[in-house]
């Protein structure tokens, strides 16, 4: 039994959740170094979003792997399904996103409600993920936690996926058809005024579940092949960085692509929503393929116990990374700075201050961001999470829940 637990967990995989979340974050705070780099070494880091899609990739590999041969889709496996996807993402996506709004009480930041004049019914909105279908309130709140939206739509439609998929042997045409559902979404409601709901092609194919379900089904298909064919393979192809250098050659189609309008990246352009949600997420398979499958130095870096405890603190870093959390920080810098400053000031003397420099006091968040992530993870995430699982939350506990002893999900 102890066997089968430690070849169910991959630690290289937890690590590689690390990687995506600072990969997202660069995307976020390239524009710190505009006097650094020039303009489309700028635009590449600009498109490393691409964290997000090594997310769904991954989730769509990790469920299928876990559920894929032993789901049975009664109540009682649906309710014990429901309770640990619950006790996995929900409590500290609910903690950081009230206390987003408390932050907003206090500040009126607007930052949080994009200038919407009802926080109250935005808060319900955010709590239930309903956010994540209007283009007028996908960034409210916890602005890059639209994403939970996207994966809970997976999560709930995963069962049903696996349904058709064996009873019916129809797989490959169901990523089709979610396509065609949001693109006839969009010809309804593109000109109706209801807050953006499925309001554009460039906020459902990049924003909804049905716009990237394609990468889903990409990680749910690499499980497939995974639990037929196992680790173990002939050819000598080197997955890992073949996939690793394909993933970068997307970014950097994206990065020369023209930014639309009203937009932030080159992804939003019609190339760049092809490049990312149908050619990046394959790369992606790739790479993750050889780190199930072979053993390098890439892998070993990913399975270290260190970056491993990052990756499974990734999930809070990626929630506080952009927001108010950052936010207070920067705040704090520049107080520090300007403190320095009034000391050497009363001093009599010309110093530098350690918090004058933007790529610096950069550093310092990221570090602090990662501490106080590895903070609640230890002390709040891990024990609700284990708590949620014990409890008679949805369904009475069961002393032996698979889920205890398998992969990390994210």
């Amino acid at each position: 039994m102890a066997q089968k637990a430690v070849q169910n967990y991959i630690p290289a995989l937890t690590g590689v959740r690390a990687l995506a979340a600072y990969l997202v974050f660069v995307s976020h705070y390239y524009y710190i170094f505009d006097d650094t780099f020039p303009h489309n070494v700028q635009r590449f880091f600009g498109e490393f979003h691409i964290g997000v899609s090594i997310f769904f990739v991954l989730s769509g590999f990790l469920i299928t792997y876990r559920y894929y041969n032993n789901f049975h889709l009664t109540t009682d496996w649906f309710k014990q399904y429901l309770k640990n996807r619950v006790a996995r993402i929900y409590p500290m996506y609910a903690i950081l996103t009230i206390s987003a709004f408390v932050y907003f009480f206090f500040t009126r930041d607007e930052s949080i409600t994009r200038g919407y004049q009802n926080p109250v019914w935005l808060l319900i909105m955010n709590i239930t993920f309903i956010r994540g279908f209007f283009y007028r309130f996908w960034d409210t709140g916890i602005a890059q936690g639209w994403s939970l939206t996207v994966e809970e739509c997976f999560y709930f439609s995963a069962p049903i996926i696996f349904l058709i998929a064996k009873k019916y042997g129809k797989f490959y045409i169901q990523p089709l058809i979610l396509t065609a559902f949001a693109v006839g979404m969009v010809m309804i409601f593109r000109n109706v005024n209801w807050y953006g709901f499925f309001g554009n092609f460039p906020f459902v194919m990049l924003f909804t579940f049905f716009g990237r379900c394609f990468e889903f089904y990409v990680g749910v298909q690499l499980a497939r092949i995974v639990l037929n064919k196992g680790f173990e393979r002939t050819n000598k192809v080197v997955y890992t960085y073949l996939g690793f250098v394909l993933i970068f050659l997307c970014v950097l189609v994206m990065s020369f692509q023209p930014i639309p309008k009203g937009w932030a990246a080159g992804v939003q352009s019609p190339t760049g929503i092809i490049v990312n949600n149908y050619f990046l997420c394959i790369a992606v398979a790739l790479f993750f393929y050889g780190l199930l499958t072979e053993t390098t130095v890439l892998k070993k870096v990913l399975a270290n116990p260190f970056v491993e405890l990052l990756g499974k603190s990734s999930y809070i870093f990626y929630l506080i990374h952009l927001g108010w959390m950052y936010n207070l920080i920067h705040r704090g810098t520049n107080w520090l700075n300007d403190f320095a400053f009034s000391l050497y000031d009363k001093w009599g003397v010309d110093w530098h201050s350690p918090f004058e420099y933007d790529k610096l006091n950069l550093l310092y968040a990221f570090i602090l961001l990662n501490a106080i992530a590895i903070l609640l993870f230890k002390t709040i995430e891990e024990p609700l999470n284990h708590y949620i699982r014990k409890s008679d939350f949805l369904i009475k506990n069961k002393r032996s829940n698979p889920d205890n002893n398998s992969l990390e999900i994210k």
